[in-house]
């Protein structure tokens, strides 16, 4: 852990090199900031790790079941589990969306549920996002400027390994995919989380585009290429 702590500076310098950034609007101006880093980790013991791995697998599970049920059979309304006036005027639910069913009924393929430990040593869920969170890229970039500063802090403790998560967004893409290439959706260059589009699409092997890179046609998508179009067959999207 010490070596870690004595890489700080060189770490904090290959983030800046690599571009690592987030961008947020300022009384209507863009600022680009560095990421933090803290060279100190948040450790988690496996134990615990896997129960909450489960867990989160459970309730993540769960949502996208009850988002299905919403929009289809509303028996969790009808039973009385949920008020009916909690989902009807709650500003995430969509009329527009009533009785279609996604790809392999997932509706949400990312989430982001964040936590945190009590002083009770249990963990507590402070939120659900299920609307395709961003935040993955910076400690996947963190951790393998680290692993490169100070590779004996790796050899020395059991970390769990982060480096296949672009393979597992693959996976996730490829499994609801419709037929075509898949696509990092970006608003472009001065969006705040521009960074991790452009990593997570290098990471997964998928197309980054903007809004003018896509069209319609007869309700396909497809992205333009300096040749014929390609069909989108999954977007990776912030909603």
């Amino acid at each position: 852990m010490k070596t870690l702590l004595a890489h700080t500076k060189e770490i904090n310098e290959q983030l800046a090199r690599y571009g690592v950034k987030f961008g947020i609007y300022k009384d209507g101006t863009f600022n680009e900031r560095l990421f933090p880093f803290d060279p100190v980790p948040r450790q988690i013991p496996e134990k615990d790790y896997e129960v909450l791995e489960k867990g989160l697998v459970q309730r993540v599970t769960a949502l996208n079941k009850f988002i299905y049920d919403i929009y289809h059979d509303k028996k969790i309304v009808r039973d009385g589990v949920v008020p009916e006036e909690f989902v009807y005027r709650s500003p995430g639910y969509l009329a527009q969306c009533e009785g279609i069913t996604p790809s392999k009924e997932v509706y949400s393929h990312i989430s982001g549920i964040d936590l945190v430990e009590g002083k009770d040593n249990e963990w507590y869920i402070l939120e659900d996002n299920l609307r395709i969170p961003s935040g993955a890229s910076y400690p996947l970039i963190a951790r393998t400027i680290c692993r490169r500063c100070s590779p004996e802090t790796f050899q020395r403790y059991h970390v769990r390994d982060n480096r296949n998560y672009g393979a597992l967004l693959k996976r996730t893409m490829d499994y609801v995919n419709t037929g075509g290439i898949n696509v990092i959706f970006t608003p472009g260059r001065y969006n705040a989380a521009y960074f991790e589009h452009s990593y997570l699409a290098e990471q997964a092997g998928a197309v980054l585009a903007e809004s003018n890179d896509l069209f319609v046609e007869n309700q396909t998508l497809y992205y333009r290429t300096s040749r014929d179009p390609v069909r989108v067959g999954a977007v990776y999207r912030r909603v």
